[in-house]
C-alpha cells in the first residue's frame, strides 16, 4: 500500500531544496510533486474558480485527498496555497521510504498546518473558499508576522496520507531547539510468526462406470396346434352326450426375460489429514544504529590521528561528486579508513595485501553498502591519517 508524504512549506525555494534532496536521494521525479510547480508571485487578486480547474489547486488535492473523503483536510492545505504557501508531496513505496521522505523533508522548517489552520480559525476563517483570490505579497507578509507574534512557527509538521483511505495523520512534530540536534538511535527487532501456506493435497473425483454384463436365462414358450382327422365309425354314448353346441378355448403362454438391478456397496475410500507439529528454528539478522561521541580539539585535526572532515570531502568531489549522491554517504567508509591506521598490523603501504580482510570486515558491519562503491573512501582515510601521524613524527 502506497503512503504520501505532505510537507507545506513557507519558501518556496526551501521547499525545491527538499524536492531536489528527495530525487537526489533516490525518489522517482514522477512521486514528488510540488504546488505551485514554480515561483509565482501571489500579489495577483483575480477571482479564481480553482474547483473548475481539474488541473489546478482543486484537482491536486482533489487526486490527494479524494473527492469526498477527508474535506477538511484538503481544504487545509489548498488554503495554504492560497495564502501563498507551498506543498510537497512524496509517493512512497513502504515505510523506510516514507521515513527517509520524512527526515529530508524535516530539514528545511516545513510549518505545522495544525497550529496554522487554528490560527487562521481564531482569525475568522471557517472553511476553504474556492472564489477566493489568493493573498498579494504585502498580505503574506503581515499574516507570516502575525504568526511570528502569535508563536506559530518554528515546528515541523509533515503528514503522511495511506493511499488506501487517504487518511492524514501527523506523522512528526518536533520543536526546534537553537543548538541542540536529536540523533535516534534505532534497533531492529525480529518478530517470528506464522503463516498457512498450501503444499498441495489430494482431489477425489467420484464418476459412475458402465460395464457390459451377460447373463443365461431358459424361457419357455407354447404353441397350439389344430390337427383335423377324417373318421367314420359308429358314435358312442360319449359322442352323443356331446352332440350339443359348446367352446373350448385354449390360451398359449410365453415367458420373457424380466432384467432387475440392485447397488451393493463392494469398496469404501477415506480420505483424512494427519496433523504433526514441528520446531523451526529461525535465523535472522537484526540491525541497530550505534552513536559514538567523539571529542574535537581546538585544532583542525581530530583526535586518534582522524583528519579533518573538509580532507574526506574535498576527496569525495573529486573521486564521488560526479556521481551524484552526497558526502554523508561516504562518510562512514571515511570514518572506518581512519580507524584503521590505530592498529598494528594494518600498513597503508600494502594495501593489496589487507584489502581482503578490511573488505570482509566491512561487510559483515555494513551489510547492503556494496564494497566496490565504498572502497576508494576507506583507502584514501587510512592512507591520509597514516600520512599525517608520519608527518608529525
Amino acid at each position: 500500500m502506497d503512503n504520501t508524504v505532505v510537507g507545506v512549506f513557507d519558501s518556496y525555494a526551501q521547499a525545491q531544496s527538499a524536492m531536489n534532496e528527495l530525487i537526489a536521494s533516490g525518489f522517482s521525479r514522477t512521486d514528488v510533486q510540488l504546488n505551485p510547480d514554480q515561483e509565482t508571485s501571489a500579489s495577483s487578486t483575480t477571482t479564481t474558480d480553482n474547483t473548475s480547474d481539474s488541473g489546478g489547486i482543486g484537482g491536486f488535492f482533489r487526486s490527494l485527498f479524494g473527492m469526498d473523503d477527508q474535506v477538511g483536510d484538503r481544504d487545509t492545505y489548498a488554503e495554504a496555497v492560497r495564502r501563498g504557501s507551498c506543498v510537497l508531496t512524496v509517493n512512497a513505496d513502504n515505510d523506510e521510504q516514507r521515513d527517509r521522505a520524512i527526515d529530508i523533508m524535516n530539514r528545511y522548517d516545513p510549518v505545522d498546518l495544525d497550529e496554522r489552520s487554528t490560527h487562521w480559525r481564531n482569525s475568522g476563517w471557517t472553511g476553504y473558499d474556492a472564489s477566493a483570490p489568493r493573498l498579494t505579497d504585502d498580505e503574506i507578509v503581515q499574516e507570516r508576522s502575525r504568526y511570528s507574534t502569535t508563536g506559530t512557527t518554528g515546528t515541523t509538521g509533515i503528514t503522511g496520507t495511506t493511499g488506501a483511505t487517504s487518511t492524514a495523520a501527523n506523522l512528526t512534530d518536533t520543536t526546534r531547539t537553537e543548538g541542540s540536534q536529536t540523533i535516534p538511535v534505532i534497533q531492529e527487532e525480529l518478530a517470528v510468526g506464522k503463516r498457512q501456506v498450501q503444499r498441495g493435497g489430494v482431489r477425489v473425483y467420484q464418476r459412475v462406470r458402465e460395464t457390459p454384463v451377460t447373463e443365461s436365462v431358459q424361457l419357455r414358450d407354447e404353441t397350439i396346434h389344430v390337427e383335423r382327422h377324417k373318421v367314420d365309425q359308429p358314435a358312442s354314448q360319449a359322442d352323443l352326450a356331446a352332440f350339443k353346441e359348446g367352446a373350448i378355448e385354449l390360451r398359449e403362454t410365453d415367458e420373457e426375460a424380466v432384467v432387475g438391478k440392485s447397488a451393493r456397496v463392494v469398496e469404501e475410500v477415506v480420505v483424512g489429514k494427519d496433523v504433526t507439529q514441528r520446531t523451526e528454528q529461525i535465523q535472522d539478522t537484526v540491525r541497530r544504529t550505534d552513536v559514538e561521541v567523539e571529542q574535537l580539539g581546538a585544532g583542525t585535526t581530530r583526535t586518534a590521528g582522524m583528519t579533518d572532515d573538509s580532507d574526506f570531502r574535498t576527496h569525495w568531489q573529486t573521486a564521488y561528486g560526479q556521481q551524484g549522491g552526497r558526502y554523508e554517504d561516504y562518510d562512514a567508509a571515511y570514518r572506518y579508513g581512519s580507524s584503521l591506521s590505530s592498529r598494528d598490523r594494518f600498513q597503508a603501504d600494502r594495501w593489496n595485501e589487507v584489502e581482503p580482510q578490511v573488505r570482509s570486515e566491512w561487510e559483515s558491519n555494513n551489510p547492503g553498502s556494496a564494497w566496490d562503491k565504498v572502497k576508494d573512501a576507506v583507502r584514501y582515510g587510512a592512507q591520509r591519517v597514516t600520512n599525517n601521524q608520519q608527518r608529525n613524527h
